[in-house]
């Protein structure tokens, strides 16, 4: 359990929190939810000691483990796999080690051994005998294949360091868990095995995410980052958000009367000023007109940006045909023979496993790389714009966001330009910033800004949410819920695909499966899994997104 008492925080003159009061209890989840730069992870790392905070108290019960995912991905590079996660019980992996090497000594002497048996009964107490299996399962639980168990942290890639890195913090059942993004680089398998566990896990969960689809899964109350304080909601983040809309609309209502209050009491004040008979009423209300004019009407951090694309051109029945496409990359077949006709009114979410494909497929049509072979068709009414998934050549050079964008406006007015920066929450000063230091989530918002400006009927897009907060995540699902062109897309936000998609295009090493339906209904459709099964063997029953 964690009490949190009178909690404040200010960077400068800025207040993240303030008079913060909560408690958070064991048999809980916590999801942590608030605009970038609200102050999330900075809560986080209050909590687990990492960071100071100005005035107030954090309580955490005594002899309680508390695990943290770690964000350094190089810090144990030096270990192995089964070490680096161990380590995330600190008592156990030092008994392991000094057992071990106690084991090791040439000169093994009766003191050793009475100090080896004391160790081995605290081993044995800590579950070390089941630790190995333990950890072999939950890295296998979390997407890691088992050829790189008993590898070196150094040799993994990104991806696979988040998923080992995310099992140290699980491993050993914790007290508290910390838990900052949980679900980023894992695939919707992964995903899908963190929910189940935490949903069973017994002690403190508190995490933030932007994954809705998760936070909807697993967690029994949402605190949200807003206003310059932490506010407590029971239940899951749709709970929430029902929640907070009725309190925004009440919170309107309220402004709206109290501008209807304030217009009532100045007309009075203006007219009877100088009657003498109205003056003491007129003095009376002008002190109530100054209250309501000093009252300050909290200023929310949660910025929607304002996602619409409009295709220039209403596209027709033929969109896009390809024709037996086939890539190799380090002779590694990522498509072979792939053909595929995508129809007027699909929004088509690609899945599978080979991420690397969905990738080759989508740069193939937009033109970005050439198949080995294959050809690809546009019907004549289509226009396209493509988001990758690496866009980071856009921004390596001088320009400010203004000018950034104008290159890809067919209007160079200022005004219709920083228009559509405006939608995408660049005003004032923000506009006039240098493209490359902007954050990843701006980058992605600038993305969008070129995307609404290319008037495409047709919609090219890879991993989009990609380093967006929820507020913008949810701007875009209903941008291209409501988008009248073609959508082609991959995602590993559950929400965002069942959401959007009314076509699922998997692609397996061994070929496609292809069904119109929405991404909910495939996932539970026997016919979707016994072809898996064929085309997978037995491993197609853990196909992963």
């Amino acid at each position: 359990m964690i009490t949190v008492s009178d909690l404040s925080l200010k960077f400068g003159e800025r207040t993240l929190f303030k008079d913060v009061n909560l408690k958070f209890t064991p048999g809980n989840c916590y999801g942590i939810i608030g605009a970038n730069g609200a102050g999330k992870s900075t809560f986080l790392k209050v909590l687990s000691g990492e960071q100071d905070y100005d005035r107030g108290q954090i309580g955490v019960g005594t002899r309680q483990r508390m695990a943290v995912l770690k964000q350094d991905h190089f810090a144990f590079d030096e270990y192995s796999v089964v070490d680096t996660v161990m380590s995330g019980h600190p008592k156990l992996y030092e008994c392991c080690k000094v057992r071990e090497a106690i084991y090791a000594k040439a000169d093994f002497s009766e003191a050793d051994g009475i100090r080896v048996s004391e160790l081995e009964g605290e081993f044995s107490e800590m579950g070390g005998w089941e630790a190995e299996n333990q950890i072999q399962q939950m890295l296998s639980g979390l997407g890691l294949e088992e050829e790189y168990h008993a590898r070196q942290m150094g040799e993994l890639d990104e991806s696979r360091k988040v998923r080992v890195l995310l099992a140290q913090a699980l491993f050993g059942e914790p007290d508290i868990l910390l838990l900052d993004e949980p679900t980023n680089g894992l695939d919707l398998e992964s995903i899908n095995w963190l929910e189940e566990f935490l949903i069973n896990f017994p002690n403190t969960v508190i995490a933030v995410s932007h994954d809705r689809h998760f936070l909807n899964a697993v967690c029994t109350c949402v605190c949200d980052i807003d206003y310059g304080k932490i506010s407590l909601f029971s239940g899951n983040y749709d709970f929430w958000y029902q929640m907070s809309q009725m309190m925004q609309r009440q919170a309107k209502d309220q402004a709206k009367k109290r501008e209807e209050k304030m217009k009532d009491l100045r007309e009075f004040i203006l007219r009877f000023a100088s009657n003498a008979a109205k003056s003491r009423q007129a003095t009376s209300r002008k002190k109530v007109y100054d209250k309501l004019a000093l009252e300050e009407l909290p200023i929310t951090s949660r910025k929607f940006p304002y996602v619409h694309f409009k295709p220039d051109r209403e596209i027709g029945n033929n969109v896009l045909r390809t024709e037996k496409l086939c890539l190799a990359v380090e002779g590694r077949k990522l498509l072979d023979r792939f053909s595929l006709t995508v129809n007027r009114g699909e929004k088509v979410a690609f899945v599978g496993a080979e991420h690397k494909a969905k990738s080759a497929f989508f740069d193939i049509i937009a033109g970005v790389a050439k198949p080995d072979s294959g050809d690809v068709y546009w019907g004549q009414t289509t226009s396209f714009a493509y988001m990758g998934l690496d866009t980071s050549a856009y921004f390596a050079n001088d320009l400010n966001v203004v000018d950034w964008l104008r290159q890809y406006s067919p209007e160079q007015d200022d005004a219709y330009v920083r228009g559509f920066l405006g939608r995408m929450l660049f005003s004032g000063d923000e506009s006039l910033k240098p493209v490359k230091v902007l954050s990843g989530g701006e980058k992605v918002r600038c993305m969008l800004a070129k995307l609404m400006l290319s008037g495409a009927n047709v919609l090219i897009l890879d991993e989009p949410t990609n380093h967006l907060d929820l507020e913008a995540i949810t701007s875009l699902n209903e941008g291209l819920i409501n988008f009248p062109g073609v959508v082609l897309f991959n995602s590993h936000d559950h929400e965002f695909i069942s959401s959007i998609a009314n076509r699922i295009v998997e692609i397996t090493p061994a070929g496609l499966i292809d069904r119109m339906m929405n991404f909910d209904d495939y996932l539970a459709d026997e016919q979707v899994r016994e072809t898996r099964v064929e085309l997978y063997g037995s491993e197609g029953k853990r196909i992963r997104f």
